[in-house]
Formats: structure tokens, C-alpha cells, sequence
């Protein structure tokens, strides 16, 4: 009962539950697509890292993109999303986002999501960056993401699904056909269980979130450190985009040494009026770009960068000022208080500011169901590349993808042809009703399985309960991936910081990729003393692999596009790539990489079977 393939060294599990699904996360798509199963009728598992609302989806406060408002229609979300991503979206993928968006957004308003109204009750939206219309819904003014968790915890809650807190994933399971039979994972502290462990299912959601920890300043938790990826690689799954990392343009700044997890300002503050300015007051993205500094992110970072380096600066400013005090209480408070705790009253004083990584637009290739190239394994959220993003995320399509392909997974796992119809048992009557009100329903369009889908489905509606897979054991001598020392995290987050930010050049990029190289040599000959398996090692291990893909991504697009920035080559290339780098870990823990043919997805190919998933 242990893993396949490559995995981290790690203890043989000595508890194992069985179950039809396993979700790792729980965030909006993590929990999306848990309480969607258990509406199906599988029984579902829930393990999260720490708490069930200690993801990333809390600190998320601008809000969620979706055509709600008058005028506003999906054709022109598509448009916005696909300028903001820079020639590299898919565009039926995002086509899928905007048209299932409205109604997968009631959907989660009749979960209990309470978002802000007007007197007349329509829900309130404002404006971002890269949106020409304001279609951002927002939740006790600036703490979106904190309302939504509240909402699906209480759901999880509620349904009595089986959750494990405070448990790291370590490895995918897999039986003797290479197909997915659970993860194992390791549970920290005290509970019901303990140690490490194994969740035997056919189906497994990874919702792990992002990997801004591989940097050593980040909007992100503590908890993103890449583990979902790092995963998927381990087991063989393909990976994409990963070197298209974006900075929040303006994030409060702390300090030239300030390290982890640093406050949002949210790009709400400008949709609302803020102006960036310089110490003299000057609003620099004024020229720049037609919508200043409602650009796409990717631009407002660089322009920020620009006007650093013309200043011999180490930062920006935010002028919000004449909101007035109500307006910043109303509206932002979440903002308000983070600032002042820091020393700083935007009511009467500029914001100072600067970019730090914030999202990953890259992940876990998946197709428009959410699966990888790994039979039975499923991404969504952050950890997976969709193809929506493309080279940029536009502000708040973040929460909107973790909704809506964690739906489309979930009408995938329980063999449903209509999102619709996993809401069939009787304690989702609400759910039920809520469509009747919506848009559109959520329709998967892979169309009829045959049996080249049912080998990939986790566990069909059919026989959800008797798709049990049988892990096989790890060969003698199968490789492991090198543990290092706890102490080099902080080594890594000062190499991505220094060669694979927000400037990057072959020649950063070369300097990068040869310390990463070292630190994994080091670990693979077992230099110094033995780290010993645990969380801190295990983090630091999935860290390292997660930077050393996302640096050699980097130094293959050897142009400027999106949120990928480099110096040395300035221009974008659309002759020569206007495509996807697709990465895999390959036999001896190298790297493999190739390209794809063009901005498109190509389908989903399952190593193991070679079978094609439309």
C-alpha cells in the first residue's frame, strides 16, 4: 500500500480511509467541487492543510467576475479575458468560463454566499483592472473571499462531509494500469487521525491553490507551497504555463527585507479611483495605456517597475485620499485596518506600494473537465492551467475559475451529462432551485462516455461505490525525490526572488537554474546531514521542484508576453510563441519540455492508455 513512481521519502501509511472522491483543498473550488460530489451521492473527502477556511480563497478581496449587470454580456467578459491574456488563452475555455459564469455565481449565492447589494437589493459591482465594464460582485466591501469561505464551510458543515484538517498531501496513489486509487497524506498534531496515512479513492481533486512561497515576498498564506503541483509531477502529469507568475502591482510595501506574506491592496481601491503616483505626485500610467491604471495587471506592474527604476525608488504610491474617511470604512475596511496597522491612514497619506508574486496563471494542464493526463486525477483553481488565463489573469477571474470547472469536475466524476443533475437528492432542494433561476446550466460538453472515458472517469454515478482501485507497491529501490535541508527555503525564495521575479534575463534565469541545480544535487548526494522526512523537508522538497520547473519554462520563451517579463529579449513574438511550454518529470528527475502548436489546449492524452479525452 505505498506509492508509484517518483515520491517523496516518506513513512508507509499506517491509517487509510476509503472513500469515491478525495478533494484536496478547501478553498472555492476545493469545496465547490466536494459539496457538488456528495450532492451526486459519492462519498467525499475533504483534506486541507490547515483549517478548512485557511486557504487562499479568504484573503481574496476584490471579488468575482461574472456578466451580472445590465448591458454587461458574456461576449464581452470573453473579450476583456482574452486582452488581459496576452494571445496565449484558450479561447473555448474561456468561452466556458463566461457563458456557465452567472449562473454557477447564483449558484453559490443560493449555497449561502451573501454579496453586497444596493437599496433595491441587485447585488453591487464595481470595477477592475483589464474589465471595461464593472461586472467585480464584492462582499463586506473588501473581504469577498472571507465571505464565500464563510459560506462553503458552513455548507460542508452542514452536508456532514468527512473532512481532515491540518494534513499535508504527500503522494498520488495509483493501481497497477497507472490509474488514480487515493493520496497519502500526513496529518499534523492531534485528531482522528494522525501520522502519515492513505485515502484509497478512484477520484482525486487536487485544489491545492498556488505557489507564491517559492518567492520570498508573496500575497499569498504560508500554506502555498506548491504541494498540488509538485504532486502531479511526481505521478507524471503534464504541467503548463508555469513560468507566467503575476505580480499584484500593488501590494503594501513593508520594507526592502520584508519576507512572506504581505497585505493586499486591493485593484478595487483604483476600479474605484485610486491614482498611482510617484514621490512627486505625478500619475505615471496617465500615457501608457488607454486605461491608466485599470491596464491589465501585467502592465500596471511594469509600468510601477519603470518608474522605480527611473526614481531610484523601492516603491510607488496609491492617492486615495479623497475617498474620505467613510468611503475607505464603508467600502475597504479590511484595507483601511491593514494599513493602519502597519502605520499608515490612506485617509490622510498615499499608500506606499510595489508588486509582489501573487498568482500563478499556470498549473496542472487540464481539459475543459478538469483532468489531467493521469487517469482519475482532477485540477482546479489555481494548481490547474485551464488555458484561461493565458499569459495574464484578469482581476477576479481567480474566483470564477475555481467555481466553475470545480462543477464541471464534479458533473465528470458522477458520470453527468448537465451540472444539474448531481443536485438530485433531496437535501438539495436549494441548489435544484437555484438553476431554474440561472442563465445557463453548467453543461459538460465531452459528450457520451464510452469506455475509453469510464477508464478515465474517478467513479461513475453507475457503480460509484464499487470502483474501488487497488494501490500496488513501490518497487525496491523506486526513485524518491532528494529531501533538503529545511534551511534552504529560505535559499530558494532568494534565487526565484533575485533571478525569476518580476525582471527576469537569460542571464537571471542562468544564475537561477544553476543554484536550483546545486540545492538539488546537494539533496540528491545527501550532502551535510540527513533531513528527516517531515513537513518542513516535504514543503521545501515540492518547493524546489515547483522552482526549478517554473525557471526552466522561463528561460525557454525567450520573449516578453503577459506577466513574464524578460529584459534582454523586450518584444513579444507571436511567430514563434504564441504557444504553450508544457513540462513533465521525467525518468532520473530530469525535466522534460516541449511546446504546443498554438494558443489552443490540445486534448487531454492519458499517458498510460494513449486514449484521447475530448
Amino acid at each position: 500500500m505505498t506509492r508509484t513512481g517518483i515520491r517523496l521519502p516518506a513513512p508507509a501509511p499506517g491509517w487509510s480511509i476509503d472513500a469515491d472522491v478525495v478533494v484536496v483543498g478547501s478553498g472555492v473550488a476545493g469545496l465547490t467541487a466536494a459539496l457538488r460530489c456528495e450532492a451526486a451521492g459519492l462519498r467525499t473527502v475533504v483534506v486541507t492543510k490547515a483549517r478548512l477556511d485557511a486557504g487562499s480563497t479568504r484573503w481574496a478581496q476584490g471579488g468575482i467576475a461574472a456578466a451580472l449587470g445590465e448591458g454587461d454580456t458574456p461576449e464581452q467578459h470573453l473579450d476583456d479575458t482574452l486582452v488581459a491574456g496576452a494571445g496565449l488563452c484558450d479561447e473555448e475555455a474561456v468561452r466556458l468560463l463566461v457563458t456557465e459564469g452567472p449562473a454557477a455565481v447564483r449558484r453559490l449565492i443560493s449555497t449561502g454566499a451573501r454579496f453586497d447589494t444596493d437599496e433595491a437589493g441587485e447585488i453591487e459591482l464595481t470595477r477592475e483592472g483589464g474589465h471595461h465594464r464593472r461586472r467585480i460582485a464584492h462582499a463586506g466591501g473588501d473581504a469577498t473571499g472571507a465571505e464565500i469561505s464563510r459560506a462553503l464551510v458552513e455548507a460542508v458543515q452542514a452536508r456532514g462531509l468527512r473532512t481532515i484538517e491540518h494534513a499535508l498531501v504527500l503522494d498520488l496513489l495509483t493501481d497497477a494500469q497507472g490509474r488514480t486509487a487515493g493520496v497519502t497524506l500526513h496529518v499534523m498534531g492531534e485528531g482522528a487521525h494522525d501520522g502519515v496515512g492513505a485515502v484509497h479513492a478512484p477520484a482525486v481533486v487536487l485544489a491545492t491553490g498556488g505557489m507564491g512561497q517559492v518567492f520570498s515576498a508573496t500575497t499569498n498564506p504560508s500554506v502555498s507551497t506548491g504541494d498540488g503541483v509538485a504532486l502531479a509531477l511526481r505521478a507524471g502529469a503534464e504541467v503548463s504555463d508555469l513560468e507566467f507568475v503575476q505580480f499584484h502591482p500593488t501590494v503594501l510595501f513593508l520594507g526592502p527585507d520584508a519576507e512572506g506574506q504581505q497585505p493586499l491592496v486591493s485593484e478595487a481601491v483604483r476600479g474605484e479611483g485610486a491614482h498611482l503616483v510617484d514621490a512627486d505626485g505625478v500619475r505615471f500610467m496617465v500615457g501608457q495605456h488607454e486605461l491608466a491604471e485599470l491596464a491589465p495587471r501585467d502592465i500596471v506592474a511594469k509600468g510601477i517597475m519603470r518608474r522605480m527604476r527611473e526614481k531610484g525608488a523601492q516603491h510607488m504610491y496609491l492617492d486615495a485620499r479623497h475617498f474620505g474617511a467613510e468611503m475607505w470604512e464603508h467600502r475597504f475596511p479590511t484595507i483601511l485596518a491593514a494599513c493602519r496597522a502597519h502605520g499608515i491612514d490612506p485617509v490622510t497619506e498615499p499608500i506606499p506600494v510595489a508588486p509582489a508574486a501573487h498568482y500563478a496563471s499556470g498549473g496542472v494542464r487540464t481539459d475543459a473537465s478538469g483532468r489531467t493526463t493521469v487517469p482519475g486525477l482532477y485540477a482546479c483553481g489555481e494548481v490547474a492551467c485551464t488555458g484561461v488565463h493565458g499569459a495574464n489573469r484578469l482581476a477576479s477571474n481567480s474566483l470564477l475559475e475555481g467555481l466553475v470547472y470545480a462543477e464541471r469536475i464534479a458533473a465528470d466524476i458522477a458520470g453527468s451529462a448537465d451540472i444539474a443533475d448531481i443536485a438530485g437528492s433531496a437535501d438539495a432542494a436549494a441548489y435544484a432551485a437555484a438553476n431554474t433561476t440561472g442563465t445557463a446550466n453548467t453543461a459538460n460538453t465531452t459528450g457520451t462516455a464510452d469506455s475509453t472515458d469510464e477508464l478515465h472517469r474517478g467513479a461513475p454515478r453507475t457503480g460509484a461505490r464499487t470502483g474501488a482501485r487497488t494501490p500496488v507497491a513501490v518497487a525496491e529501490g523506486a526513485p524518491t525525490q532528494p529531501l533538503p535541508a529545511p534551511e534552504d527555503r529560505s535559499a530558494i525564495q532568494r534565487v526565484m526572488t533575485e533571478g525569476a521575479g518580476v525582471l527576469r534575463s537569460a542571464e537571471s534565469l542562468r544564475k537561477a537554474a544553476e543554484d536550483l541545480a546545486e540545492l538539488h544535487a546537494a539533496a540528491a548526494e545527501g550532502r551535510g546531514k540527513k533531513p528527516v522526512p517531515g513537513t518542513e523537508t516535504w514543503e521545501t522538497a515540492n518547493l524546489l521542484l515547483v522552482a526549478r520547473v517554473l525557471v526552466e519554462a522561463a528561460r525557454h520563451r525567450e520573449e516578453t508576453r503577459g506577466c513574464h517579463w524578460r529584459e534582454d529579449r523586450p518584444d513579444r513574438d507571436d511567430q514563434r510563441w504564441r504557444r504553450h511550454i508544457v513540462v513533465r518529470l521525467g525518468e532520473g528527475r530530469t525535466l522534460a519540455v516541449h511546446t504546443t502548436e498554438g494558443p489552443g489546449f490540445a486534448p487531454v492524452t492519458t499517458p498510460s492508455t494513449g486514449a484521447v479525452k475530448k
